[in-house]
């Protein structure tokens, strides 16, 4: 597997440059800031690492590198220039924390990807592909078996992506749509489906930040539902491109590739790990794909709500807002892995040997993954450390003084840029929500209109940012290139996010869901048909 080539080593070797030339002007110069305190904490200086990295991301297609650049200027800027201090950040603050932090996701992802391994080693996807040629017969149908899979999976958004990912990627791979189209049907029934779930990890989240505003928590956010129009207009637009059979931007030429040359990837497979290498038994069954999946869902939920203290006595709402999904989603995980091992031997398809050589491959396949996902949550913490909640604050309020009127849509474009700038929709409404609560009247409409704003905002970014980790494991999900499904995707999401704007300063007026909602599908559909008629010469 080559994770870094020419280009990576390159930038690298910039940033090195970079960060020892700052570092000697700082000393030479010899300021010294408040004690403890950058000069850069709490200015728009917080937001410039997580910006610079996904601006590089997006025009040098190097994750890797361009994280790493954004990780150095955060350490530099958090030690306000000195060099001893920004190494310290970089390392114990950045990823050494993000590390330990992310451990559980880790071992996630390393035994999915083992029973992924395990799965295909025992011909289970062979089977389930094979059925899936009978049953499911074009394209079209393809993706939407694989878009209600993602909405029936709403539990949480790292499982949702990695699980719909595994199943249906023979399914996908066979009928010629691209890994980035996977990536992005993942993605867009993620995060937006867990966050107008009432039962999910997202909504107990939610909960936990809603409460003092005059509502229960999950009162609140059901409220909202309906008002969360970047979600629920994601969810019409998947269904009117797939019907209406076009696409356009980048995902256009990875569509007609994959129709035309059969080349699924584009550019990137380099990256990929090539699970087909593995020699499938080829009395393998639907059912030994299908059983191992249904037990994953089962253990994860089991392991969510075992972790919040359904056990000990908390009620089923009050275990999912005090889970922990980096423990709660591994405690499942080993039990599915375990039974999978289990049943597979004892149907005789796979030796506990081979099983065991499935746990390796599993972790090969996820070192990509767990990278990216590394660097961008050390990303996450420099971000934290330059006090980018603080100043987001800060303009939250000063907006709410003269703006009244257009809020909710000003509070979406917020929570759409602080999201993508660091990658995190929790985080995001979890700064944010507080403050909107703050901002409305508790038995104004408006309240629900700008927490769902909030909300919607947080999804939009945290689906645009290449840093978010919904936007890593889609990737991981699909076996796609990152960069190739931020590339493709962001299109799709801008469109979306434009029109929920739109809506959303039609809310300040209206205040009806039932009117406002029928709106923003009509204008999404509009949309898509314009753009067809534009673009069909290209």
């Amino acid at each position: 597997m080559r994770i870094f080539n020419k280009r990576s080593i390159f930038a690298i070797s910039a940033a090195a440059l970079v960060f020892c030339t700052l570092s000697l002007t700082a000393l030479a110069a010899g300021e010294e800031a408040a004690e403890n305190v950058s000069r850069f904490y709490s200015t728009f200086w917080a937001l410039v690492p997580p910006l610079v990295a996904i601006g590089l991301a997006l025009i040098t297609k190097e994750v890797y590198s361009s994280l790493f650049i954004g990780i150095v200027l955060g350490g530099l800027f958090s030690a306000d220039m000195k060099p001893v201090t920004a190494l310290d950040n970089l390392l114990n603050e950045g990823i050494i924390s993000a590390v330990s932090g992310t451990a559980g996701i880790f071992v996630f992802l390393v035994i999915l990807g083992a029973m992924v391994a395990l799965v295909n080693k025992a011909g289970g996807s062979a089977a389930f592909g094979r059925w899936a040629e009978v049953h499911i017969k074009s394209r079209a149908g393809a993706a939407l078996a694989t878009f209600i899979l993602g909405v029936l999976i709403f539990i949480d958004d790292y499982f949702n992506c990695l699980t719909v990912g595994s199943v249906m990627r023979p399914v996908t791979d066979r009928h010629k749509i691209s890994r980035a189209k996977l990536a992005f049907l993942i993605d867009a029934t993620a995060a937006p489906v867990c966050m107008i779930a009432p039962v999910s990890s997202w909504a107990a989240a939610v909960s936990e930040f809603t409460k003092g505003t005059g509502y229960s928590g999950i009162q609140l956010f059901v409220r909202a539902i309906p008002y969360n129009f970047y979600s629920l207009l994601m969810l019409v637009f998947i269904i009117a491109i797939t019907l209406m059979n076009f696409d356009y931007g980048p995902m256009k030429l990875h569509e007609r590739n994959a129709i035309e040359k059969g080349d699924l990837f584009t550019r990137g497979k380099d990256n990929i790990s090539d699970e087909e290498a593995i020699d499938a038994n080829p009395k393998g069954r639907v059912i030994d794909l299908i059983l191992p999946v249904v037990v994953l869902v089962i253990s994860a939920v089991l392991g969510l709500i075992y972790v919040g203290g359904f056990f000990s006595g908390s009620d089923f709402i009050t275990a999912f807002g005090d889970t922990d999904a980096t423990v709660g989603l591994p405690w499942g995980a080993v039990i599915a892995l375990i039974f999978t091992i289990i049943y597979l031997m004892a149907r005789r398809i796979v030796t506990f040997k081979e099983a065991l050589e499935c746990i390796p491959k599993g972790f090969t396949a996820m070192v990509p993954a767990i990278l990216i996902l590394t660097f961008a949550t050390a990303l996450k913490n420099m971000t934290g450390l330059l006090g980018a909640a603080e100043f987001v604050e800060g303009l939250m309020n000063s907006a709410a003084a003269g703006l009244a009127n257009f809020l909710p849509a000003i509070i979406f474009i917020v929570a759409a840029v602080l999201a993508f700038s660091t990658g995190t929709s929790w985080g995001t409404f979890g700064i944010l929500i507080p403050i909107v609560t703050a901002i409305f009247d508790p038995s104004s409409e408006l309240l629900i209109i700008g927490v769902s704003a909030c909300l919607a905002g947080a999804v939009c970014g945290d689906h645009c940012s290449p840093i978010s980790d919904t936007t890593i494991m889609s990737s991981a999900g699909s076996q796609s290139n990152h960069m190739n499904h931020v590339s493709t995707q962001l299109p799709y999401a801008v469109t979306i996010a434009l029109i929920s704007f739109a809506v959303y300063v039609l809310a300040a007026f209206i205040q009806n869901a039932f009117i406002l909602l029928p709106i923003g599908i009509a204008l999404t559909i509009a949309v898509l048909f314009a753009i067809k008629y534009i673009t069909r010469n290209s």
